[in-house]
């Protein structure tokens, strides 16, 4: 047993957990069956005869009755802030196991939406994920909702637009495509709906940037909405990679307040990220006399610059499209940037997808710490999907880092339909890294791309596969169990500096957990996708309580305004999600087992629809 003997007079614990299968992430010590907490951090960990020691009349002992408890989870990418603020405006298809499910949801949701507010759904789903495994066509969606204004996102590949949003919009035949983005029209120049990003995002961003905001208290709401969903789902700490349309420090007033009232239920570490293009030295001069890396405390702090450092350095990935070369004045935007972050010794992470980029990223930064040095200064790669073993060993010669997200598991049919399916097999890399001892930490990317569920997240660690059941990796690039589990706990911790502080259920860290709804360890792959937590405590603090562990937990707050799709539906989908996909046998007689050659986009449409029949063409 290891017992904290440095936690005051009082040897005493205020909460006991027992009788569970308890993952340490201690190499040594991998599982107890019980654990003490006292305040804010482990107290003790051991046998269930030897924790006991520390009970009296006070401490809340739980039953854990055999459960698998896991470290309170770690986001090391994802868009927390941004996706609270929307929280409560989005339908989300997250998770939903055929398209006519979702469609219905659409309608029903297009019902309840009041006038002046839009239905969408921003990402974090797959057409492969739907038992139909196509996309929904412009028809459907302004048949399901002809009057009220329908926005569907769709990875930063597209996004459709019924014919009420077009007309909200102004969107005409007169309005212009705006640089990287096309307006697809019809024969007689009208907008379709259709807005396609080539080769970037902005588009998309744009147009949904324009869509109505909730009023600050249900911002408020929609966030802590948010944190809870997150709390379900095992996540207890996150790194906000900050966001386009995410100033600073404007759009932090919510998450600011939610502080201040001691409301926020997970820890959040957030990047800067800068806005505007040609303006990037302007945002990082300004705030780095604003604030410092570390600011704040242990449930919400400052952690540095990104992923947005100069927008010339940047390649958005849309594997429907072909690989877009950088501007050849990124060395030089990106250069001024990173030198005056590494003078003021903050960290800071970049958004690299292709391996070509990444050499020229690190290009500069190699000539950078030549003139500043960065001496143990952290810093990341995010993605790197493509990144080549010789840029490992220069992030690791650097002293850096890579965060890596399950974004091939929403779009790795593409990427195999475009580059083949062994230049899949490694995308990202992830064994290779952890070989050369390369700091990793998993995230999610989300709410845009890919879901924030962590579960998919592992499920696809451990098997290789997308959602649609697509094998991208060979067993040689799948993590075990544990290992997965690791880039989710102790490897995010890195990724803002608290390596001491979280990642483990040890003595000394702060109380994260996890108790889960099945046996992470022992459960069928597909059965991975299904996990919740039944438990999440953070800080010593129950947040989040289901099943038995329900009358434990602070009651729900009801969802504001009350039309809002979360009170209907929820966040990431509560139907049976581990099963196999099955063919599609509805509105033809295609054959829907198709493999991802397959996949094109005709040249009259870019979705590939054809014709009458409503299914994805191949």
């Amino acid at each position: 047993m290891t017992i904290d003997l440095n936690n005051g007079d009082d040897k005493h614990a205020d909460m006991i957990l027992f009788n569970g299968r308890i993952a340490t992430m201690d190499k040594k010590n991998p599982f107890v069956s019980a654990v003490a907490i006292k305040g804010e951090k482990f107290m003790a960990i051991g046998s269930e005869k030897e924790v006991m020691r520390f009970r009296n009349n006070d401490t809340q002992v739980i039953d854990l009755v055999q459960r698998t408890v896991i470290p309170g989870l770690n986001d090391s990418h994802t868009h927390l802030i941004r996706g609270g603020l929307n929280y409560n405006l989005e339908l989300r298809w997250d998770g939903v196991p055929s398209l006519a499910d979702g469609l219905r949801m659409l309608r029903e949701q297009a019902q309840r939406t009041p006038n002046g507010q839009w239905v969408r759904v921003i990402g974090g789903w797959s057409e492969f994920q739907f038992a139909e495994r196509r996309m929904p066509t412009l028809a459907e969606i302004n048949a399901v909702s002809p009057d009220t204004p329908v926005m569907v996102l769709h990875l930063y590949a597209r996004a459709i637009l019924n014919q009420a949003a077009l007309r909200v919009l102004g969107y005409s035949k007169d309005t212009p495509s705006p640089p990287g983005g096309e307006i697809q029209r019809d024969k007689a120049g009208h907008p379709t709906g259709l807005l396609i990003a080539r080769p970037n995002a902005f588009i998309l961003y744009s147009t949904l940037g324009m869509a109505p905001k909730l009023p600050i208290e249900q911002q408020l709401n929609s966030t802590r909405q948010f944190m809870r969903e997150l709390n379900r789902l095992g996540i207890t700490s996150v790194i906000d990679a900050g966001g386009g349309f995410q100033n600073f420090p404007d759009d932090y007033e919510v998450v600011d307040r939610l502080h201040r009232d001691n409301q926020l239920t997970v820890r959040i570490a957030y990047n800067l990220f800068t806005q505007q293009p040609g303006q990037e030295m302007d945002d990082f001069s300004k705030w780095t006399k604003m604030t410092n890396p570390g600011q704040g405390d242990n449930f919400y702090r400052m952690n540095g610059a990104g992923e947005m450092l100069a927008f010339s350095a940047v390649d958005f990935e849309d594997f429907l499209e072909p690989r877009p070369d950088l501007p050849d004045a990124m060395e030089s935007d990106l250069k001024e940037v990173v030198t005056l972050l590494a003078q003021n010794r903050w960290p800071f992470r970049i958004h690299s997808t292709y391996d070509e980029s990444i050499t020229r990223v690190l290009n500069v930064y190699e000539e950078v710490n030549k003139e500043v040095p960065f001496d143990g200064l952290h810093w990341i790669i995010d993605h790197a999907e493509t990144i080549s073993e010789r840029n490992i060993e220069r992030i690791k010669a650097l002293g850096g880092g890579i965060a890596i997200q399950h974004r091939m598991a929403y779009q790795g049919e593409y990427f195999v339909n475009r580059y083949g399916a062994d230049k899949a097999q490694q995308t990202p890399p992830i064994i290779k890294m952890l070989e050369m001892e390369v700091p990793v930490g998993a995230g999610t990317d989300a709410t845009r791309v890919a879901s924030y569920n962590p579960f998919v997240s592992l499920y696809w660690l451990v098997s290789g596969k997308t959602v649609g059941g697509l094998s991208l990796y060979p067993q040689e690039n799948c993590l075990d169990r544990m290992e997965a589990l690791r880039l989710w706990t102790v490897g995010s911790s890195w990724f803002s500096g608290e390596e001491s502080k979280k990642g483990k259920i040890t003595v000394g860290q702060l109380a994260d957990l996890a108790v889960l709804s099945d046996s992470y360890f022992t459960i069928a792959d597909e059965q991975i996708k299904a996990l919740e937590s039944v438990l999440t405590i953070v800080g010593g603090k129950i947040v989040y309580g289901a099943e038995g562990f329900g009358k434990l937990a602070p009651a729900p707050l009801p969802v504001n305004p009350d039309w809002s799709p979360v009170a209907k539906y929820g966040g990431y989908s509560q139907f049976s999600r581990a099963t196999n996909l099955m063919p599609h046998s509805g509105c033809c007689s295609h054959s829907h087992g198709h493999s991802p050659s397959s996949i094109r986009r005709t040249a009259r449409d870019p979705f590939g629809w054809d014709g009458g029949c409503s299914c994805f063409v191949f």
